[in-house]
């Protein structure tokens, strides 16, 4: 690496140090351990996601055993497991692999500029050390790697409520929860009905300080399925075949369960319909009104399932110690929450689970020669490199399954590129989209924060190499063979290119 007092070089910049990031650096130290990588973390920990929420309960949608890494067995016995243990593990495979070396925390990039001229990156960093004093740094790259997720971290989606200001209890946003806030003994209204309200209502009415009371207000329901905390299917396998080879096949049975399971809701949704709602009314209280409070007007997997770990949601409804209300709001009042309907829910807390605000590339705005790049204009070359943006990978995962399952196709087309320009060499790999090719919606769910997000979204392409799928087995089929196609333009800068002159033709 160069260094300079404010500026250093690198080959590859890995940018933000959460599961996608860390799971990056590591495929990427492994394809090039020649190459000097940075792995940039804008926030004092790592973890991302994992370290932002601090929510009750917090936890896994799906199972670590492959949510988590193909190269880092995932030992704890619980498979849907807490955010703290998901960020150890996070921390042990820093630190196992050697990443901790590479890894910058409270370096924030706010800016990134290409030159043609260069064939580099720079990238404008915001240094802060432990007392929140900031530096600006800049940072010179030979090809970037953004894992920044999908998502704003500073701001939560908070739709405007009227009189909100006359409630006179506390009101919350999971996204920014106070820490050691003591909800005990409190009545609690989430409004929401996505997974973060489906995990926050059994945590809140369980253990010491439990809540008086939690409510989950939602104005349309979702699909709600339990799921066993422990694989003990897993556990057997580890056992029989040992932990490698025993880890390897829970991953690869968990895959295609999660498959099987989409592609036949997906195929039969009047039949994925009554499976879902017989499973909910067996663990309903008996006469509970499943149709109005579980019984969405859209079909399995238009967004995603709510996952409940050995059903303990509805463990709360049935001891009484919480309620689903299906209602719209009218407004806030200094007791709590009147709605539509006439009824008032009164609340010592509201909790606002309403959303995220979508982001690409953690607010970087890229130029490339001083234009600026317009995501919303931009089509990905299989979900992972950007129109007309040299030498730059970015980790989008899945809808319709785990959505880290794609870091390594991702980081292998990323690799292939690099090893073609290290090859023949190119110093600048850029993605060219066909002029007219048709386009369609990145992302395939109508959940309402993909419906807002569609203003920041790149676009994706009708066939490959344009084309990324919602699922790992139908996405993984798009990554065999040869992955370089002639839709991504190879160069050599001019200045590199030119003819040197021999010191005879320079004398004459």
């Amino acid at each position: 690496m160069k260094h300079s007092n404010d500026t250093e070089t690198v080959d590859i910049v890995v940018i933000g140090a959460g599961l996608s990031g860390i799971g990056a650096a590591k495929y990427l130290t492994d394809d090039f351990p020649d190459k000097s990588v940075l792995l940039l973390e804008g926030r004092d920990a790592i973890g991302g996601t994992w370290d932002l929420f601090r929510y009750p309960g917090v936890r896994s949608d799906d199972a670590v055993h492959h949510y988590g890494y193909a190269f880092k067995p995932w030992l704890h016995e619980d498979a849907i497991a807490a955010g703290g243990l998901i960020r150890d593990y996070m921390g042990e495979t820093l630190t196992e692999f050697g990443l901790d070396e590479i890894l910058r925390l409270r370096h924030r990039v706010t800016a990134a500029d290409w030159s043609s001229e260069e064939a580099r990156w720079t990238l404008h960093v915001t240094v802060a050390d432990e007392a929140g004093n900031e530096t600006p740094k800049l940072i010179k790259a030979g090809f970037v790697f953004s894992s920044t997720g999908y998502y704003r971290y500073d701001e939560g989606y908070e739709p405007h409520f009227e009189g909100r200001d006359d409630f006179r209890g506390d009101i919350l946003h999971p996204q920014h929860w106070p820490e050691d806030y003591d909800h005990s003994g409190k009545r609690v209204v989430i409004i929401g009905s996505g997974a973060t309200a489906v995990t926050m209502l059994p945590a809140m009415v369980t253990g010491e300080g439990a809540a008086a009371h939690v409510t989950m207000l939602q104005r349309t329901p979702s699909y709600v399925a339990s799921i066993p905390r422990v694989d003990k299917v897993a556990q057997a396998l580890v056992r029989i075949f040992g932990v490698e080879r025993g880890y390897a096949l829970t991953r690869f049975k968990n895959i295609w369960r999660d498959h099987f399971t989409v592609t036949v809701m997906c195929r039969f949704p009047n039949l994925g319909r009554r499976l879902l709602r017989r499973m909910t009314a067996k663990e309903l209280p008996a006469g509970f009104d499943v149709d109005t409070h579980f019984a969405p007007p859209y079909s399995p997997w238009d967004q995603r399932l709510c996952a409940t770990p050995d059903g303990d949601f509805f463990a709360a409804i049935r001891d009484g110690n919480a309620d689903v209300v299906t209602d719209q709001i009218e407004r806030f009042t200094p007791e709590g929450i009147r709605l539509k309907s006439g009824r008032t829910l009164e609340a010592d807390v509201i909790v606002t689970a309403t959303g995220l605000v979508m982001q690409m590339l953690g607010g970087i705005e890229p130029t490339v020669d001083g234009t600026p790049v317009r995501m919303t204009d931009s089509v990905l070359y299989r979900g992972a490199l950007i129109s007309g943006v040299p030498n730059w990978g970015m980790m989008l995962g899945f809808t319709k399954a785990t959505w880290t399952l794609r870091i390594r196709n991702v980081t292998r087309l990323v690799a292939e590129v690099i090893r073609e320009m290290d090859d023949n060499g190119y110093d600048t790999a850029v993605p060219t989209a066909p002029e007219g090719m048709p386009t369609q919606a990145l992302f395939d769910l109508s959940a309402g924060y993909m419906q807002r997000g569609q203003a920041v979204l790149p676009r994706q392409g009708t066939s490959l190499p344009w084309q990324m799928h919602t699922t790992f087995v139908r996405d993984n089929r798009l990554f065999r063979g040869r992955l370089i196609h002639e839709d991504i333009k190879f160069s050599q800068r001019a200045v590199a290119a030119a003819p040197q002159l021999t010191s005879v033709e320079a004398a004459s």
